[in-house]
């Protein structure tokens, strides 16, 4: 072995180089800038509904709990900095202002208001009061009214909300799914008086035995949403055409058409001149899940199969992959392989059919019959729903949850109280609002936005770029 002096200096060949400094060894801890720049260049892999997942953590020396602390640091930030943070926060600022909204239009605080200078507490608490009384009516019109008579009674608003979320649901996925994909399902609407025009055709004039008769009503509606959805993704796939103008017009053609098959002697009801198809056979009909005297039916089973179903297809199947392909950059999913063509055209039509089947919910399920109206206002309010669950299926399916208590429970509210039903559709408005806002809302609650620090690593590499000249 030979020695070496410690006063010489070292050779290229010295296999046991001295570290220059402190954090050059094998046993150094990070500093700062190292964790930084470790975090800033660390990978991020895509999730469900276009967030980020957590970067790694960073090594840390053995036994300490940097890793840990870190870590957690991590996910809570994620929790309280995310997109589905601000659409909570969305829906709580609409509620805070429709309050307020609620305590202007009441007699007794506008009374209390006109000596507001000399006792302001009156104001304040009579229209806190007003505020209170006109949600806790919504609440006991939408969840459960303890008050009432019998269990019947006390399960009436809750029935009522998961009857009214049913078809949002259903319709809300056609558009989460068209979302996810990079197109704009507009004609929900039309989609849905489609599927009911077929799946009450289906139901009035066949006749089927029980079980079989409203299996073969649902497949009749999802064919119907599907062709009309089609036509969309075919005309837009094949000519360019914008889908949001050609589902706009086609929800005008699905309105007209539907009211000239009703003063058709094969949909009009015989023995009345009214706009109305003869009623579908009870074989036809969803089964009742809570007894007779409640209308929740059997649809909203089905809508919750349909959400697991479009869970499953967008984050475990290769079409869906597809679909988020061809969403997140149609060129870059050409360009690797993928027919950006056949899968428009594959997602309108699955859209469509989703759509669809809110139209049978509507046939089968509470109405019974075909009317004109008979999707009342629900494909447009499906673009709510499927803006507030952030486009995802589960967050669809809350969305519509809390949408169908609104409109459950804005009746109770207005019986009960007298508060106008539009201020809940002030709401209502007021979340798309704010959804449509995330700054606002951040700045309002003081959130930081998960995006920016990789904006910022963005901009640190692109100045790093441009100083040297091009060079990676």
């Amino acid at each position: 072995m030979t020695s070496h002096d410690p006063h010489e200096p070292r050779t290229g060949t010295d296999p046991t180089p001295e570290p220059t400094d402190r954090t050059a060894g094998p046993d150094a801890t990070p500093t700062a800038t190292d964790r930084s720049t470790a975090t800033a260049t660390a990978p991020v892999a895509a999730a469900e509904g276009g967030e980020g997942a957590a970067p790694p953590p960073i090594a840390a020396p053995a036994g300490g709990g940097l890793v840990k602390d870190d870590a957690s640091a991590t996910v809570m930030r994620r929790i309280f900095s995310g997109n589905g943070l601000v659409a909570v926060l969305s829906v709580v600022l609409a509620v805070i202002l429709g309050g307020i909204l609620i305590a202007a239009t009441d007699e007794t605080t506008a009374t209390a208001a006109g000596y507001f200078f000399a006792r302001p507490m009156d104001t304040i608490s009579a229209g806190f009061a007003a505020a209170m009384n006109a949600y806790a009516a919504l609440f006991t019109g939408a969840i459960i009214n303890p008050q009432a008579e019998g269990l019947t009674g006390m399960l009436y608003p809750i029935s009522e909300t998961l009857t009214v979320a049913t078809p949002l649901i259903l319709a809300g996925l056609g558009v989460t799914l068209a979302f996810r994909a990079g197109l704009f399902n507009i004609g929900a609407q039309g989609q849905i008086l489609l599927g009911a025009t077929f799946a009450a055709w289906v139901g009035f004039t066949w006749h089927l035995p029980v079980g079989l008769h409203i299996v073969v009503a649902v497949i009749a509606a999802i064919v119907g949403g599907a062709i009309w959805g089609g036509i969309s993704g075919f005309l837009k796939s094949r000519t360019g055409a914008h889908e949001v103008i050609v589902t706009i017009m086609l929800n005008y053609v699905a309105i007209y058409l539907v009211q000239y098959l009703l003063t058709q002697p094969a949909f009009q009801r015989p023995g009345s001149s009214n706009p109305i198809s003869p009623l579908v056979d009870d074989s036809a009909m969803f089964p009742q899940l809570l007894g007779p005297d409640l209308r929740l039916h059997a649809g909203f089973l089905v809508a919750v199969a349909a959400v697991i179903l479009v869970w499953w297809l967008l984050g475990r199947s290769t079409i869906g992959f597809e679909f988020r392909a061809v969403g997140a950059n149609p060129h870059a999913a050409r360009t690797a392989g993928i027919n950006v063509t056949r899968a428009t055209v594959l997602v309108m039509v699955i859209a469509g059919a989703l759509a669809g089947l809110a139209g049978v919910a509507q046939v089968s399920g509470t109405e019974r019959a075909l009317t004109s109206d008979i999707a009342a206002s629900f494909g447009f309010d499906a673009i709510t729903v499927a803006l507030l669950g952030r486009s995802t299926p589960w967050g669809t399916f809350f969305a519509g949850l809390l949408f169908g208590a609104f409109r459950a429970g804005g009746v109770a509210m207005q019986t009960q109280t007298g508060t106008p039903i539009d201020i809940v559709l002030v709401v209502q408005s007021l979340i798309v609002l704010f959804l449509a806002a995330p700054p606002l809302v951040r700045a309002l609650f003081r959130i930081p936005d998960p995006d920016m620090p990789r904006r910022r690593s963005a901009r640190r590499r692109a100045a790093a770029t441009t100083s040297t000249g091009g060079a990676a």
